[in-house]
């Protein structure tokens, strides 16, 4: 069978997935599209949708090749040495460094966040917070370290 025929036979690895679990949601790519651009900058939707395509099949990209590296070694997850050393197999080797002193500081506001000195007070704003909420969702929401996903905006 043929690539082709693969393809209109259902062969298409995509085919069963929705468009939004796919790629990232093009609002956000917008918005990251922008920053780069003068302020009066206007950008086709055609633009937004060609770069949103990319961006997602680069981020499977180097995720695939960090996965084999895991399945490799045996292990289940995934982490940000796994991603560096993907980057660097695959020729992108130039964003290396900056991608570990991002993940340095990343780890470093992290572990500020977990212990840091003004427990107390985050504590307290914790709990202001969940007197504030109305409903179950979105206590669950604030709970939740994945309530909130500053890559995706969420």
């Amino acid at each position: 069978m043929s690539t082709s025929d693969h393809h209109l036979h259902g062969g298409d690895e995509y085919e069963d997935i929705k468009e939004q679990d796919r790629f990232l949601p093009i609002a956000n790519v917008a918005r990251i599209m922008k920053r780069a651009l003068p302020e009066n900058a206007k950008i086709a939707k055609e633009a937004k949708e060609t770069v949103q395509e990319c961006v997602s099949e680069f981020i499977s990209f180097i995720t695939s090749e960090a996965s084999d590296r895991c399945q490799q070694e045996k292990r289940k997850t995934i982490n940000g040495e796994d991603i560096l050393w993907a980057m660097q197999s695959l020729g992108f080797e130039n964003y290396g460094e900056v991608l570990k002193t991002y993940l340095n500081k990343y780890r470093e506001s992290v572990k500020v966040e977990k212990d840091g000195p003004a427990k107390e007070e985050e504590d307290a704003h914790e709990v202001e917070h969940m007197n504030m909420a109305s409903d179950a969702s979105s206590i669950q929401a604030y709970m939740s370290p994945h309530g909130t996903n500053a890559f995706y905006g969420q």
